[in-house]
């Protein structure tokens, strides 16, 4: 950010792009609004141009000290950085390479988002890296030192497009393993497999112990993991220099970009040998394996097993990863499942709603006697208790059976059904007189 002023006027220049930039626009108010304003302010941009060279940038600081003789009381230039580096990274201005690295080192530590998860811990470690980015850099610590962050960004290097911090940390701290950036040569944990498990109705209810075949990759039993072919050494990359990754800039208007990408010359490796012919240098292969698996009670169609390390096989002799099994249930004919409630219809004729009965019901457990009691109204829903589905991990508990009754009303009725039928409704009408007398 750059600011003009001259007496109570103030002009302020911000610009989205790297460079630092003076439009037209402003060049023109520069020169119509503010009389005071040195000529050799003036003359830095023209028409045609949008973008402060270094040396046009050595000219305008250095026209602070211009004295106009029109140029009012208290006519100054301000620049003014965002973020004082040396701050940052808790030094001062004189300090060393050494001391610089040592810093950010012990900071970046502590404020790694993997470490440190409190509020704005992430957002400091970037300004860390980006503090460290530019001191341990002697062109662009030069720069800052004399013209600030503004400087940066309007220098051709392209200071203001800084590398992504993680890649940093990691170009310093190759013994740390945050989250698998950088080299393959690094022992990894091993990808997590899924197998899916379909189960009938009453398997999944009451558990069962299935036997499983998966496909995995494990360790190459020729090589140990390594991919190397026995007997053989390995040599040092040298187009990575080890690290497993290269780095590519391209120079843009816009300023110089930076892409970190896995060196094609060992894949990521960090090293060059000659690959294990059975696993053609992966260090791993790919086997079935049966298992034998046991299924809680209770599960239910999108519940989840995990079973550890029976997942992939680890690179370079890093662990192993899971196995996770999704089931999926069959839907019962007759039973319905809510939960761990069982859910039935029953079909009652309107004689034995009337008279109460018993009946024998279908449960998850057999065949059971329910009784009715007399004057069960059609749509009534009766409890048969601990007859439904076992808690998932608490099998001595177990949810109900809810059985609805269903009162079916036949359609055609006997003449002699129809005639007691007839005889039943005149005893309810002198039930109904009598009770009004």
């Amino acid at each position: 950010m750059a600011i003009i002023s001259c007496g109570s006027t103030r002009v302020t220049s911000l610009g989205v792009q790297p460079q630092f930039t003076l439009r037209s626009s402003i060049t023109n108010k520069l020169s119509t609004s503010l009389p005071c304003t040195p000529s050799r302010i003036t003359s830095l941009a023209s028409q045609s141009s949008t973008f402060f060279s270094e040396k046009s940038l050595n000219a305008l600081f250095s026209s602070v000290s211009y004295i106009n003789p029109c140029q009012k009381r208290g006519a100054r230039l301000v620049v003014r950085a965002d973020k004082d580096y040396y701050s940052v990274l808790g030094v001062s201005k004189n300090a060393s390479k050494a001391d610089i690295k040592s810093s950010y080192r012990k900071l970046a530590r502590t404020n790694h988002p993997d470490v440190n998860k409190e509020p704005g811990a992430e957002q400091k470690f970037k300004d860390i890296s980006n503090a460290y980015e530019v001191l341990s850099d002697d062109e662009k610590r030069s720069v800052y030192d004399r013209y600030g962050e503004a400087g940066l960004k309007g220098s051709s290097m392209g200071g203001g497009d800084y590398t992504n911090p993680f890649d940093i940390f990691d170009s310093l701290f190759d013994n740390l393993n945050t989250g698998g950036r950088g080299s393959r040569n690094r022992a990894t944990e091993g990808e997590d497999q899924l197998h899916n498990l379909v189960l009938n109705f009453k398997d999944a209810i009451f558990g069962i112990e299935k036997e499983i075949e998966i496909t995995r990759l494990e360790s190459c039993n020729t090589c140990k993991g390594s991919g190397a072919k026995p007997e053989t050494r390995s040599s040092k990359c040298s187009t990575c220099g080890g690290q497993g990754q290269v780095i590519t800039s391209a120079r843009t208007p816009l300023g110089v970009f930076q892409q970190v990408m896995t060196c094609p010359n060992c894949n990521g490796a960090g090293e060059i040998s000659t690959p294990c012919s059975t696993c053609r240098g992966e260090g791993r292969v790919k086997k079935s394996k049966r298992i034998s698996l046991k299924v809680p009670a209770g599960v239910d169609s999108g519940s989840r097993l995990r079973v550890r390390s029976e997942g992939n096989a680890g690179r370079r002799g890093g662990p192993p990863g899971d196995l996770f099994v999704m089931i999926e249930v069959l839907s019962d004919s007759v039973l319905k499942r809510d939960d761990t409630n069982i859910l039935y219809t029953c079909k009652l004729s309107y004689i034995d709603a009337i008279l109460g009965t018993t009946m024998k019901v279908p449960t998850v457990d057999g065949i059971v006697d329910l009784k009715i009691p007399c004057g069960t109204q059609p749509g009534t829903t009766l409890v048969m208790a601990k007859k439904g589905v076992p808690f998932l991990n608490k099998s001595n508990r177990r949810g109900d059976q809810l059985v609805k009754v269903q009162v079916e009303i036949p359609k055609r009725l006997s003449g002699e059904e129809k005639k007691l039928i007839e005889e039943l409704s005149e005893l309810n009408k002198a039930k109904a007189t009598a009770s009004r007398r």
